[in-house]
């Protein structure tokens, strides 16, 4: 069943697009940085959309608190590793949407991109020129999420988050 708006878009189209992904990269390089660490490699931010744009993952993300940290988000699916597992395809597939969010997200000013590090490094509200964006009731929990996940990964090394995961990069 799709629901169509008004505009002529589907259910799919308004959740994944590259601005609410900009939205939500800017969420996780914010939590990344949140105690002085400061640009989050760019290939964590990849991770950030099959994450939060699945619903069984978000729901997890959501319900673990933030000092739980990623291992004990990955222990929630050990009997059903699977779930898990799939991340690296969800990674694969929705590559471009997160590259072209990266990109938004650049061009909108929200992040720097380092490209000779491949580093990202997000802008506090404060200091943008520009309100912040109301998000409808449906997507209220994505931009903590999104931060969450940051400030987890800011506690791992790159092989320990993969591991965790279960993902190559």
């Amino acid at each position: 069943m799709s629901l169509t708006t008004a505009a002529g878009l589907n259910e799919l189209d308004i959740v994944q697009n590259p601005a609410l992904g900009a939205f939500l990269i800017w969420h996780f390089a914010l939590g990344y940085q949140e105690d002085g660490v400061d640009d989050a490699p760019i290939a964590l931010a990849f991770l950030v959309l099959p994450l939060l744009l699945h619903r069984r993952t978000f729901d997890e993300v959501a319900s673990t608190r933030k000092a739980s940290g990623l291992p004990l988000f990955a222990a929630k699916f050990d009997k059903d590793r699977e779930a898990l597992m799939a991340l690296h395809g969800r990674t694969l597939q929705l590559r471009a949407l997160s590259l072209q969010s990266i990109g938004m997200a650049a061009t909108t000013r929200l992040v720097r991109v380092d490209y000779g590090a491949a580093m990202i490094h997000a802008f506090p509200q404060d200091l943008l020129d520009v309100k912040k964006p109301v998000l409808p009731e449906r997507l209220k929990g994505f931009g903590p999420a999104s931060g969450k996940i940051g400030y987890w990964f800011s506690r791992l090394g790159l092989a320990q988050i993969a591991s965790t995961l279960r993902i190559d990069f």
